[in-house]
């Protein structure tokens, strides 16, 4: 439920405050008084497109706020969690939600969801489990087959929602075996030569049997080698410094002189030092040992052996020109044995996702036929309560029909649905798409909304001019069901009918004030005689009007009845 909204800067409105709450709210105001701009700014907040044209004239940035009342727990609340925001307390099952937008005159946009900056897209996600917009758009939304479809879908319920998932998933169990079957039987010839590649390529790995890292170290052998004659001087020369047996001044030597020379002082102080020149000598003499073992390795190897390496470096650059990275070469030794095997194995693998896929073809065919039974149930349904709304609604001769056909198969089903209207006695049903004017596509929306209302109910329902092309009793009938629709859910209205205010429970106007060079916008609560006003307006163009004001007060108290 929408508790408030708040609007800055956007159209013609320079700030407003709408208090919302429970119930049926109707937004009424003059002409070009910003009242489209109340939906605009609700659009916004559930993610729809910023356009930077909102922006009201000579403003940087225009924002919209919202207050949602929410469970406290479930799809919402997760939504929100998952953004880093947080539910303000309200009671105990529920919590508040403020949401912003703020749209900069240079297109820029920003959102946040909890208190926490987001995405506009998680807005766009918060909206399918906050609030149905019924607009124009709407209404041409509901030509299209596919809205029909899920019209119906949602009168079932439950019901259909758990067969329409179980289709849905033999479907892909039937695509995903029709893909794979279609793959190997299609491409067998690329496949076999896959084979033979990876067969050649396996077994010059296997041959050659690469160690990791083995190319990084031969290269830094291959160094020492090519060196050896100057790393052999080098290191002699390091390991005579250290420890020498013909030397007598090599550092074990004068290590060993100096640590007996402070030992005969016979000063404890200086015995401490004779212990740490004792420990120089130690590791002069273990890295002597280490320059021994170098030098060693280096008298063995000769020019026999960089040949060696360097013929075992060529032949694991080939594996790296053939793979890239000798890792990568390591990679498909592991891994190239199974797909192998997978290539190898093409025509069993045929065999048995033939007879997998019979089997999941019967039990998609299964799936649907129980999908397309309780559609046709759910479809009588709808088109006998439907059509008793739309007798309320000031069409008595009319006659609503959602029919069910066969239809091309898809991952909703294979059925065709449409709904049907003849609205006369004798006038064979026709298409809503071709056969239905602007006000009877108003009422039908609204009857098929309260109809599915009682198996499918949303939170909020925001109806912008679903009058649009009716008057009268037909008006008079479209506030009893949006007043009717508000018993289960939050309704907003934007309307210019006093028919259809008259049954609100929280009137609100939009005023349009002037003061010669920027129109500017708020909105306020009607009671009492400033509503009585309103509805005068709307009834005859005057607020004043004695006559007006009676038929207005009339209006008012059908409400009450």
């Amino acid at each position: 439920m929408i508790e408030e909204m708040r609007l800055r800067d956007l159209g013609v409105i320079a700030e407003a405050v709408l208090p919302i709450g429970p119930g049926f709210t109707a937004i009424t105001g003059e002409t070009g008084a910003g009242k489209t701009m109340v939906v605009t700014g609700l659009g916004l907040l559930l993610g729809a497109r910023a356009d930077s044209g909102a922006v009201r004239a000579g403003a940087a940035q225009a924002s919209v706020a919202g207050v949602w009342i929410v469970p406290s727990a479930g799809s919402v609340a997760d939504t929100v969690a998952d953004v880093g925001g947080e539910l303000e307390p309200y009671d105990d099952e529920r919590g508040e939600l403020y949401v912003s937008r703020t749209l900069t005159a240079e297109g820029r946009s920003r959102a946040s969801v909890g208190g926490r900056a987001a995405p506009a897209g998680v807005l766009a996600d918060l909206a399918d489990d906050l609030v149905v917009v019924h607009g124009q758009s709407e209404q041409l939304r509901l030509r299209s087959a596919a809205a029909q479809r899920e019209a119906l879908d949602r009168f079932g319920g439950s019901t259909i929602a758990l067969l329409r998932a179980d289709y849905e998933g033999a479907w892909e169990r039937w695509r995903a075996l029709s893909a794979q079957l279609e793959e190997i039987s299609g491409n067998q010839e690329r496949r076999r030569r896959e084979a033979d590649d990876l067969r050649e390529a396996l077994g010059l790995i296997e041959a050659t049997d690469p160690q990791p890292g083995e190319d990084d170290a031969l290269t830094e052998r291959a160094e020492r080698l090519a060196n050896a004659e100057e790393l052999r001087q080098s290191a002699a020369i390091a390991r005579a410094a250290l420890s020498d047996e013909d030397g007598d001044n090599d550092v074990t030597t004068l290590a060993a002189e100096a640590r007996r020379a402070l030992e005969r002082a016979g000063d404890p102080e200086l015995t401490a030092i004779a212990e740490s020149i004792a420990e120089i000598g130690y590791r002069a003499t273990d890295i002597a040992a280490q320059l021994s073992g170098y030098l060693a390795d280096l008298d063995e190897s000769g020019p026999h052996e960089l040949a060696a390496v360097e013929e075992r470096r060529a032949a694991l650059a080939a594996l790296v020109r053939a793979h890239g990275t000798l890792d990568a070469a390591l990679e498909l030794w592991n891994t190239g044995s199974a797909r192998l095997a997978e290539l190898d194995d093409d025509s069993d693998h045929i065999e048995r996702l033939n007879i997998e896929l019979d089997a999941a073809r019967a039990t998609l065919d299964e799936a649907a036929a129980a999908l397309t039974a309780i559609r046709t149930e759910a479809a009588g349904r709808l088109s006998t309560a439907v059509t008793e709304e739309l007798h309320a609604l000031a069409m008595p001769d009319a006659r609503l029909v959602v029919a069910v056909t066969e239809g091309a198969e898809s991952a909703y089903g294979r059925d065709n649905v449409a709904i049907l209207l003849a609205p006369h006695p004798g006038a064979d049903p026709r298409s809503v798409a071709k056969g239905a004017s602007g006000g009877e596509l108003s009422r039908v929306m609204l009857a098929i909304e309260v109809v599915i209302a009682g198996t499918d109910p949303v939170p909020t329902f925001v109806f912008d001019e679903v009058d649009a092309g009716i008057g009268g009793a037909a008006a008079i009938e479209v506030g009893r069901r949006l007043a009717r629709l508000a018993r289960t859910s939050q309704v907003i209205a934007v309307t210019h009918l006093a028919q259809v205010a008259a049954f609100a429970n929280n009137h609100l106007s939009v005023v349009k004030a002037n003061d010669g060079q920027v129109t500017a916008s708020s909105v306020r609560r009607l009671a009492g005689e400033e509503r009585e006003a309103e509805m005068a307006r709307l009834l005859s163009g005057l607020a004043d009007s004695g006559a007006a004001l009676e038929h207005a007060r009339e209006l008012l108290a059908l409400r009450e009845d």
